[in-house]
């Protein structure tokens, strides 16, 4: 999570520029709607926010954190911050009722009341509505939060009452970041570098990592290429005793292709010299460097439009066994 503004600033400078301009000024809006794709931030956003609002010992900018005021708000457990979070997979109208109804008393510990709502597309009609109403005539000094992936599915009239703040996909450097960053779970640079080639969203990385899979694939894509090199008439057998049985789903064959792909760019990216650009294979890689020696431009082409088009012929339904064997023969 990012707890500071200077953290922000470094994975979203010109949402962090917008805001923080509005705080010094003290010009905060009455109203937010913060869109961005899953893993961008959002909600570590929102509780900054709040956090700088209620800190009675800032900077002026900067929420202290360790405040009372300040550890109620990241907890979630200040009175006058209320989140509001999808019942099931819609956002009812009674959740509304209820925010409103908390709404018409002044705040337990300042004058001020902020509410955030999370997935705010997934409002109903009858509650969006309601916020709507509520957006016109906040019945105490009030900072709405709308929080959301998709902003197209917020009513158009919530939306001009908000200020829209825009958050990017992560840079691949800073996503990488943020995950060996994260407290709570180990992931090394090495691995971190791999999952930004993957997703650029945090709790599917996370997943990714917990889960292993993708790890074993890249193990097997690289034994597969040290086949190639090494052994080229045990491609068969490789593909047989190993790789099929590793991927038995959908999902599985999908991505080990993808993995393959990745590997085969890795390679064409260290023949030019763009080592940065290297990610299922570690850039000092000894295999890396025999690949890109070894393998000629043409033959790298050829192969992964092979990988590119057993891709399309997968989601045709193809039989993969059949599939796999006709990919192998193109290497």
């Amino acid at each position: 999570m990012m707890k500071t503004w200077r953290e922000l600033e470094e994975v979203q400078p010109l949402a962090t520029k917008i805001l923080t301009n509005s705080i010094k000024k003290h010009r905060i809006s009455h109203a937010y709607l913060i869109q961005g794709d899953r893993g961008t931030g959002k909600k570590s956003l929102a509780k900054l926010l709040a956090m700088t609002l209620f800190c009675e010992s800032s900077d002026g900018l900067e929420p202290c954190q360790s405040c009372p005021v300040c550890q109620r708000v990241d907890s979630g457990n200040h009175p006058d911050v209320h989140w509001i979070e999808p019942d099931g997979n819609s956002i009812k109208n009674d959740q509304i009722k209820l925010l409103r109804k908390e709404f018409a008393y002044t705040g337990y510990e300042s004058a001020r009341k902020v509410y955030i709502i999370s997935a705010a597309e997934t409002l109903t009609v009858n509650a969006a509505n309601r916020i709507l109403k509520f957006l016109e005539e906040p019945d105490v000094e009030t900072t709405a939060i709308l929080l959301t992936h998709n902003v197209q599915g917020i009513l158009p009239t919530i939306q001009s009452r908000c200020q829209l703040i825009d958050l990017r996909p992560l840079e691949a450097s800073a996503f990488q970041h943020r995950l060996v960053e994260l407290t709570d779970i180990t992931i090394t640079e090495n691995n971190a570098r791999f999952l930004s080639a993957l997703t650029n969203n945090i709790d599917e990385a996370i997943q990714y990592h917990e889960e292993e899979k993708v790890y074993q694939l890249r193990d097997l894509v690289q034994e597969f290429i040290y086949i190639v090199l090494t052994k080229y008439e045990e491609r068969y057998l490789f593909v047989h005793q190993k790789w099929l049985p590793a991927v038995k789903e959908r999902a599985e064959q999908e991505q080990g292709i993808d993995l393959l792909l990745l590997a085969l760019k890795d390679i064409m990216n260290c023949q030019i010299g763009r080592t940065s650009h290297t990610f299922l294979f570690h850039a000092e890689d000894g295999l890396l460097k025999r690949a890109a020696r070894e393998f000629s431009k043409e033959r790298l082409l050829r192969m992964m439009k092979a990988v590119l088009e057993s891709r399309q012929k997968l989601k045709q339904n193809i039989h993969p066994t059949l599939l796999t064997e006709q990919l192998v023969l193109q290497f």
